[in-house]
């Protein structure tokens, strides 16, 4: 059971950290409440201090006791993401949320994924005028539980990185899941997104491609300059002409063990050894166990390098918890290098499903060391053990001190880590 709070409550102090002294976090609690599996930060009302958003609320920096609503409470009455929201068996309508100046107006707008296969939708900063954000549908079936807002095409501006079916509507025969990116009209950025399909419509991919598919990211795999589509299974090459759609070929990997079928989190490209390729970057099973990189040899195959697995024994600091559900790149400690920032969601299935649901919802970032000689680590730093990740995990600078700071939002409640 969550400890009872109030939920206007902010508690602040210094969390456990198994990181060197020049990493160290202090731990902000913003709620308690389940409101949503993901938040974001910006600026939204303009005052030089950077806000956080989760669920349909802000809460306004620099301390985060100030707070706004930009959207009413979702209405709904029954079913699985009943209001108020239970953490031990429900679900909440905010999955993921970015911020991004979708209207060009330099205010910063939300974007928010709901539950897999419902709507995307933009709600528009009101420029400090107060009140409820409008709110705009921009993709109507945002399917997957890893979803992302990343450059595609090269226009320097985001796509929604999401993937389609209509597979639930049965009187199109041809429905099938299909991977792709959702394109924004950037002359009518609150129009419909349209779908851009790298994957042809397929008995076989109805099954891999569904609503709840995990594992999704981009990255440039094989050093073109074009960002390529990863998944567990492996990796799809853009094609160097994408001005109309096309099946970009597929270069299978997998990446991950067949043991996890589900796949992970959020997937990335990057160069983790400096060998001048591009690996990837991924967590196993967003309900199991496992995170791990895979080398990218100069033949193109890929080498597995396990960082955590089931057992203690399986990492070098004996680290071990489960259900890495959202995972992040960014460069914690500033030495140049992307750390990895992840955790262990908590009730994803609620009290008593999947692996270890009741173990402490840890949040750890994992140091990325080189030996200078083709070899690459990663150390685990243990930010705090009693929040975790839901399905995504923020980073940003919250101070405005040049340090990354880490942000999350699950069922655990609303929370701040500020690096020291």
């Amino acid at each position: 059971m969550l400890r009872p709070i109030l939920s206007a409550l902010l508690v602040l102090w210094p969390c456990a950290t198994t990181a060197s002294a020049e990493v160290a976090f202090d731990k902000s609690t913003l709620t308690e409440r389940f409101v949503a599996e993901g938040c974001d930060m910006a600026d939204f009302d303009k005052d030089g201090h950077v806000d956080i958003t989760a669920g349909n609320t802000i809460w306004h920096g620099p301390d985060f006791t100030r707070q706004t609503e930009f959207t009413p409470p979702a209405d709904n009455p029954s079913g699985p993401t009943k209001t108020p929201y239970d953490p031990t068996k429900g679900y909440s309508d905010y999955f993921l949320a970015y911020a991004h100046d979708f209207t060009g107006d330099v205010w910063p707008d939300i974007l928010v994924f709901g539950l897999p296969g419902e709507a995307a939708h933009v709600f528009v900063n009101p420029q400090g005028k107060g009140g409820h954000w409008e709110k705009h549908a921009v993709f109507d079936v945002a399917d997957g539980e890893s979803p992302d807002l990343r450059d595609m095409n090269g226009d320097g501006r985001p796509e929604l990185l999401v993937h389609s079916s209509d597979i639930d509507k049965p009187k199109n025969a041809q429905a099938g899941g299909q991977l792709g990116f959702a394109e924004i009209d950037w002359s009518k950025p609150l129009g419909k997104a349209r779908f851009r399909p790298i994957t042809p419509k397929s008995a076989e991919n109805d099954k891999k491609y569904f609503r709840y598919t995990h594992g999704y990211g981009a990255g440039d795999v094989n050093g073109d300059g074009r960002p390529d589509l990863l998944t567990k299974d492996g990796w799809f090459e853009q094609p160097a002409d994408i001005s109309t759609d096309t099946i970009w070929p597929f270069h299978p990997g997998p990446f991950g063990p067949k043991d996890a079928p589900r796949g992970g989190a959020q997937m990335y490209a990057s160069d983790v050894n400096g060998d001048g390729r591009n690996d990837v970057i991924t967590s196993y099973d967003g309900h199991g166990f496992g995170l791990g990189w895979f080398e990218q040899n100069a033949d193109g195959t890929f080498t597995e390098h396990k960082i955590m697995g089931a057992t203690p024994e399986e990492n070098a600091q004996g680290v071990k918890f489960s259900q890495l559900h959202a995972l992040r790149l960014a460069d914690m400690n500033g030495d140049g290098l992307l750390d990895i920032v992840t955790g262990k969601r908590r009730w994803a299935h609620g009290i008593n499903g999947d692996v270890e649901p009741n173990a402490p919802p840890v949040l750890y970032w994992f140091e990325l060391v080189r030996d200078g000689k083709g070899g690459a680590r990663y150390v685990a730093h243990e930010i705090d053990a009693d929040s975790g990740v839901g399905t995504q995990v923020t980073v940003g600078d919250l101070d405005g001190d040049g340090k990354l700071d880490v942000i999350v939002a699950n069922k655990r409640g609303v929370f701040a880590f500020v690096q020291r």
